[in-house]
């Protein structure tokens, strides 16, 4: 995927609200979101992303205000029936974070789900790991009600797709308004992380839910953000660690300080 070089967020918001049109943007957000640069494609991808109707399960995370969406993220069945899943980059010290699901142009401020409180892995408070590169947010609205009975209930949370696996990934490319796009792939592995490759999974597209049917096998991110290319996409490896830690969010345990800063290796 094509990836970040960081901006003021800020700039980035007044600039994206200035044109009025999602446009090139990364996929990554920080302290100091992003803004794209064009990075031009130089693996082969299998399949194309193309627009996809809303999935009520599946929307946007804004970063700093309800204008601009940095990344994408999904409703989880769990207990308490109020967390969300994500890539860990996409969400960033310091800054207020909303999540609006089956996201489409606009949304009117009572569709807005604060990011009350963030669970991270600890592998990735430490040092960024990347194989720990997943997030879990507790969310909630002003009537009270919880995420998961407004969307019609919550994905199931898997485990690692095994190669030769067809999955689903919907995300939200970064910017004002727009719509979701996505794809079906075949998952490969590259140095122990599950990756597809399929064109136009653009910058923004982080924290996409990989699914299986009605499970999520993984989120994009992990290796280099998610991928330096945009026809190729990874997600960190799913496994018992991202159970704990939906666990530990159930369990409404202390919440983590996000990093206020994210570098990827592209």
């Amino acid at each position: 995927m094509r990836h970040a070089r960081f901006v003021p967020f800020a700039a980035a918001v007044v600039l994206a609200a200035a044109c009025g049109q999602p446009g090139p943007a990364p996929r990554t957000t920080a302290t100091s979101a992003a803004a794209a640069t064009a990075r031009t494609p130089t693996v082969a991808a299998t399949v194309t992303a193309v627009p996809q109707s809303p999935n009520p399960r599946v929307g946007a995370i804004f970063l700093g205000g309800q204008s601009l969406h940095t990344c994408s993220a999904s409703v989880v069945h769990s207990t308490t029936a109020d967390l969300i899943l994500t890539a860990a980059h996409c969400l960033a010290g310091g800054m207020e974070g909303w999540f609006v699901p089956a996201f489409v142009d606009s949304a009117a401020p009572q569709e807005f789900w604060h990011v009350d409180a963030v669970y991270l892995d600890p592998r990735w408070m430490a040092t960024q790991d990347p194989r720990a590169d997943f997030a879990v947010a507790r969310v909630s609205r002003t009537d009270d009600a919880s995420v998961e009975s407004s969307v019609g209930g919550g994905l199931a949370l898997g485990s690692s797709p095994d190669a030769g696996t067809d999955v689903a990934v919907t995300g939200y490319g970064l910017g004002v308004g727009g719509s979701p796009v996505g794809c079906t792939a075949r998952v490969a592995m590259d140095r122990g992380y599950p990756e597809i490759r399929c064109a136009g999974l653009v910058d923004g597209t982080s924290g996409s839910p990989w699914l299986a049917g009605s499970t999520v096998v993984g989120v994009t991110g992990g290796l280099d953000g998610g991928g330096c290319d945009e026809t190729v996409s990874y997600t960190p490896p799913f496994g018992d660690a991202v159970v704990d830690l939906l666990r530990r969010a159930e369990a409404a345990g202390p919440a983590d300080d996000a990093p206020s800063a994210f570098v990827d290796g592209c």
